[in-house]
């Protein structure tokens, strides 16, 4: 089945993918919850990150519905170059830049603050916590939001660079915990919970 954008201005453009079993892009139906517990939450699409960003799916799918820009950051060279035609196919290259670099290793520029940084590593990759807080660290804006696709069988750390987790949505095999700092109202987390079908 063809990798879309699901919502916003670049709705329905099908996005290329590299070659090979090395990029595992996001489901449709996982991006989709993800970004409707993102915008229940309130997320800020300004200043968006996107780690191991595969196909770019993630980050273009925060482009397409807000006004913002994107960093994305990828270690492989194909898919790194799947994300610049994919910029290019919906249109939104002005607004997004691909770093090829691995996480962990990349650092942001100097002075910036990401809103929202999502991050899709490879589910064996025990290190990916770890290089997502070094990426991050001193480069998150006050209102932050940090979301990781992790695999369901794996529990997520109740932290990630600072703030603690709120959400954890589980989704068939795939879940996706959402980190942020505490909200007046809050309910209490509820790890790894079931998603809608």
């Amino acid at each position: 089945m063809p990798l879309r954008v699901i919502a916003g201005d670049a709705r329905g453009v099908v996005l290329v993918q590299p070659p090979g079993a090395a990029t595992r892009p996001t489901s449709a139906r996982l991006r989709e919850a993800l970004f409707g517990m993102l915008e229940a939450a309130g997320a800020d699409l300004d200043a968006v990150l996107d780690l191991y960003a595969g196909t770019g799916a993630l980050g273009i799918e925060a482009l397409s519905r807000g006004d913002g820009r994107c960093t994305f950051v990828e270690a492989d060279a194909r898919a790194a170059q799947a994300i610049r035609t994919n910029l290019d196919r919906t249109g939104l290259a002005a607004r997004g830049v691909v770093a090829h670099a691995p996480v962990g290793r990349w650092r942001p520029p100097s002075g910036v603050a990401y809103a929202l940084v999502l991050a899709d590593p490879p589910y064996d990759d025990a290190t990916a916590w770890g290089a997502i807080e070094r990426t991050v660290a001193g480069a998150l804006a006050p209102h932050a939001m940090l979301a990781v696709e992790h695999a369901a069988r794996a529990p997520a750390p109740a932290q990630l660079a600072g703030l603690p987790l709120w959400r954890d949505r589980r989704h068939g095999d795939a879940a996706v915990a959402v980190y942020r700092a505490p909200v007046a109202d809050d309910p209490p987390v509820a790890a790894n919970e079931e998603g809608p079908a």
